[in-house]
């Protein structure tokens, strides 16, 4: 039976490369890995105690919820906004830790992908996101990382795909999670 893994993007630009590089993830050819990249970051109300309540009509929720539910692991792709963690990212971390203690991404392995047109390849944003993944209960898996910089050279005339070298660490981040996520649904 293939793993699950739930892809959560933090750029919610269509031409965004953190999306093109979740692709390149999600068209990865594991045999025991089927990657999902949800699409509902954008609809989901920004975390609040008083809207997450028992019977609260909250569809994109219900729906990451499930997905995170569903999931065997998580790959989380993010640009760095202002020098940290996009907000449509942190905010969908917030959604899968609640129930505090049970949420969605608790115990499961999480890998991150961050990239930037800095030189700096979103370390921090990569950094922020390893601790919000942490404290929410997820666990990131430091085999499944990789940070890009300066991609508006890279990529400024090419797709990420066209990037063998891209493309071969990107599988490699896939390949340590599914095997992260088996060793921990073993366990």
């Amino acid at each position: 039976m293939a793993n699950n893994i739930l892809v959560l993007v933090g750029s919610l630009r269509t031409e965004s490369i953190n999306r093109k590089l979740a692709e390149i993830a999600g068209a990865t050819h594991l045999e025991d890995a089927d990657l999902t990249i949800h699409e509902g970051l954008a609809d989901l109300p920004f975390y609040n105690e008083d809207l997450d309540v028992e019977g609260a009509d909250l569809p994109a929720v219900r729906a990451l919820r499930a997905a995170g539910g569903e999931a065997d692991g998580f790959l989380l792709v993010t640009p760095e906004y202002n020098g940290t963690i996009p907000a449509v990212l942190k905010n969908a971390i917030d959604w899968l830790s609640r129930p505090y203690g049970a949420g969605a991404i608790k115990d499961k392995p999480v890998a991150i992908i961050s990239s930037s047109i800095s030189p700096n390849a979103a370390k921090w944003a990569h950094d922020d996101t390893v601790k919000a993944v942490g404290i929410a209960g997820g666990k990131v898996v430091e085999d499944a990382s990789l940070s890009i910089g300066e991609t508006m050279g890279k990529f400024a005339e090419t797709h990420p795909r066209d990037d063998a070298q891209v493309v071969g660490e990107v599988e490699a981040v896939v390949r340590s999670l599914v095997e992260a996520t088996g060793q921990l649904a073993t366990v």
